[in-house]
This record gives structure tokens, sequence and C-alpha cells, in this order.
């Protein structure tokens, strides 16, 4: 009877505990690796958590968990017996993840993966073990970069028109450039070249013809199409740099009044040497047989931001981090003088060197600093430019230059009381230009430099 009860006895222990391990195992079957069914997206340079956890949640902090690029055989991080295993990641992830165990407890089991590269790009598998189960799913990683703000610059003279050329890199994956009318309307280029750096990173340059008579004002854009996000930039090329007559015309026109020119500019220019100059400035015309010269220096609050400044000044190709104060030029690369003059005759020098394109002269103080500039005496500047191979002065219209040779320094004459502004090559002394006489009104001129790719000095 005892054996009978002890028998019986045991065999119930042996069932309800063979009854536990089958609901253990059913319940431990239950749990699963969930991650997104769909891709998810990083952006080149920021930080990225991959998502992952258990179902239903329970507790992770004792499990194995493995994050893994199937297609590549490597280890991105690894987590076991509660802590790290650094030394079984792969060299590309050392130092960039960081696995998140506040989550643990509720079974997540996220990732973070700082500064994402293009590399970054593809399958991750979320790999979960634990003393009595293991599971695994698969995660798809996108990458995307914005790039770097067209940066537009002219470029020069080519088939009749001007040459504008737009740059920028930084971008994931290959983006679209296109050049579009400020109406919207698609332009062809002339050139369009991509490529891809050892970061996998694509950098882009393309290319637009100006002509006078087509699209003056057009923008660069370049477009993310996988982020639906672009960058635009914008340039506006104004008339002055298009030559207004044709160079036989030109020829002809000057060669019939030449001499008549050239014999009144001597006699203005021997005048000027007798006169321009205040009279105690005279004597030292006399000793060393030049006209003695003001002393002018670059006013740096005034200058753009593309302009380095001193008492030369050239285009840089990227622009200063400089306040946008009131007398500061916005859009055309100019910069005053520092001096200002109401009275006297005046003289300054500027080395033009073999630059291409610069203009030189003076303007009123009130000058307008933002926007575009019309660059003429209703404007209140009065200068001369050359542009490519022209020369001209700034009247309005433009008044074509036809000079015997090409001046690299070039003294600036005014004359406040009589209004005059008149330009010499300083070299030969000849006449350049002379405007009409303008009124200033008591109103300061101020030395004026417009640069393009060129560099610009003043002298003394």
């Amino acid at each position: 009877m005892n054996v009978l009860f002890w028998k019986r006895l045991v065999d119930c222990y042996i069932l309800s505990e063979f009854i536990s391990f089958c609901v253990l195992m059913h319940f431990t079957a239950q749990f699963a690796v969930v991650v997104p069914d769909h891709s998810i997206t990083a952006i080149v340079g920021e930080e990225f958590v991959l998502p992952c956890h258990l179902s239903p949640r329970m507790n992770a902090e004792n499990m194995e968990v493995k994050w893994l690029r199937p297609h590549l055989s490597s280890v991105v991080h690894l987590y076991r017996d509660g802590k790290d295993w650094n030394e079984s990641q792969t060299l590309e992830y050392q130092g960039r993840t960081e696995f998140l165990k506040d989550g643990l407890s509720t079974g997540s089991v996220d990732l973070k993966i700082h500064n994402i590269r293009p590399s970054d790009e593809g399958l991750y598998r979320c790999f979960i073990r634990s003393s009595t189960f293991y599971g695994g799913a698969l995660l798809e990683l996108k990458v995307a970069g914005l790039g770097s703000d067209p940066h537009l610059s002219i470029e020069g003279y080519q088939d009749g028109g001007i040459q504008v050329v737009c740059r920028s890199d930084g971008w994931y994956p290959e983006p679209e450039v296109l050049w579009r009318d400020l109406g919207g309307r698609r332009l062809p280029s002339v050139s369009e070249t991509t490529s891809q750096r050892d970061n996998g990173l694509f950098e882009m340059q393309t290319a637009f013809l100006i002509t006078e008579h087509s699209n003056q004002n057009l923008s660069c854009c370049i477009r993310n199409t996988f982020l639906n996000q672009e960058k635009e930039s914008t340039i506006y090329v104004a008339d002055s740099f298009f030559p207004k007559v044709s160079l036989w015309m030109v020829f002809l026109c000057v060669s019939l009044v030449a001499l008549l020119v050239s014999i009144g500019l001597s006699l203005y220019l021997c005048k000027v040497k007798g006169k321009a100059l205040p009279n105690e400035m005279k004597g030292n015309e006399k000793e060393d047989n030049r006209i003695p010269l003001t002393n002018v220096t670059l006013d740096p609050d005034t200058a753009h931001p593309r302009l380095i400044d001193g008492k030369s000044v050239r285009w840089g190709f990227t622009e200063e981090d400089l306040p946008d104060n009131p007398e500061r030029f916005g859009i055309l690369p100019c910069v005053l003088g520092c001096e200002g003059f109401t009275w006297g005759r005046h003289c300054w020098e500027v080395e033009v060197g073999g630059g291409r394109f610069w203009a030189v002269g003076m303007a009123r103080e009130s000058v307008r600093r933002k926007g575009w500039i019309i660059c003429n005496p209703e404007e209140g500047i009065w200068a001369v430019e050359r542009c490519g191979d022209q020369y001209q002065a700034l009247t309005s219209p433009v008044t074509p230059l036809p000079l015997s040779q090409v001046p690299s320094r070039i003294w600036v004459s005014l004359d406040c009381e009589r209004g005059q502004v008149t330009f010499f090559d300083a070299e030969n002394q000849g006449p350049i230009f002379t405007f009409p006489p303008a009124s200033f009104t008591g109103e300061r001129i101020r030395p004026w430099l417009r640069v393009g790719r060129s560099r610009l000095r003043l002298w003394p």
C-alpha cells in the first residue's frame, strides 16, 4: 500500500515537471526579434539608432545580442555576459557604435551609430540568443547626404557669351544638377562633371553660357532625389559685362576722331599736371619729375565678404564671416577707400597688373551698397573698367576705350571744385578718359574699386 502510494506520488511529480517544461518551452518559443518592416534613412555625418526589440517584451540583460552586416560577414557590435566585446568588432565600426543598455530590461536592444558614412548603407542583422532560444531579423539602412550650397563663379568669355560655373560637394547618393531661369524653366548646361571621393560623397561641376539677349538671371539647383530636398544659388550678370558695339564699328568711329581726341586730352593732361594738384605739392613734381599722389587706403567695413583687403584687394573663392553692416557691399564685389574728399584736387594710383576683370574710380559716399548696382555717374560712380579684352568708361551707355597699350597702373584724378574726374596711364602719363563735369554738391567722394578675377593694389 505504501509502495503504491509513493509510486503514484513520484509519477505525479514527474508529470508536473514535464507539464511545466512544456509550458515553459511553449511560452519561450513565442517571442520573436522585431525590427521595422521598411527601410530607414540616416543622414551623412549625423548619428542614428538602429531599432530592435523582443516581442513579447522581456528582460534581455542576460542574453547575447549581436549586430551584424550579413553580406560583409562583419560584426558591427557584440553584447554578451552583461558587457560589450569590442575586440570582435570590425575595424570600420570601432569607436563609432554605442549599445543602448537602458532598454534591455524591456527587451530593447537598439544600437546607435555615430558619424554616419555612405559605406554604412545596406542590410543589418539583429541577432539575439538566450539559454533556450535564439533568433534574428534583417533591417535595411539607407544613407543620404545634403552637400554644400552651390558656389557660382564667372569663368570668362566663351563662344560669344559669359561662362558661369557651379560647384558643390558632399552629396549622397549622386544628385540631380540643373540650371533654371527665374520662371523655373530648365536650361541646358554646356558641360557637367560628377566624381565620387574616397569617402563615398559626390562632387559636381556644371557650366552654363550666358549670352547678352538670353537668360541673365539664372540659378544653379542641386537636388537630392532620395530626400526630395535641394540647394540653390542665383546669379545675375549685368548688361555692362557685354560689349555694346562690335569691334569693327568701334575701330571705324574711333579712327575718325582719334587725332582730335588725342590732341585735346594731351593738352588737358598738360594743364592737369600744372594745375590739378595742390600748389604746395608742385615742388615735389619738379624735384622727381612725377605727379605727387594722395595716400589712400581701403575701408574693410565696406568690402564685399569675398574680397581680401588692406592696401590691396583680390577676389576670394570663399566668403569671410563678416557682419552684414549697412556700409558693406552685398552683391557686387566692391570696396571703398577710407578717405573722402569734398574740396581740393587729389590723385591716387591703382596697380591693376594683368587682371582681366576690374573697375577703378571713385564714388559718392551715399552710393548704394546692397542689391544690384548700375555703375555709372547717375548711380554715383565714375570709373573705367576692363572686361576681358574690352576697355570702357562706365558712362550711360558705356563708352568703349581704344587703348594703344594695356595699362598696368592707372592714375585717378579728382578736382572737387570743377567736378572733374580724369584717368591716366601712370606709365606714360597718357590720358585714358575724362568724364563730363559733375556737381558733387559738397558730398564726400571716396576711392572705389570693383574686383573680378584680378588683384588691385593702391599706391603709394
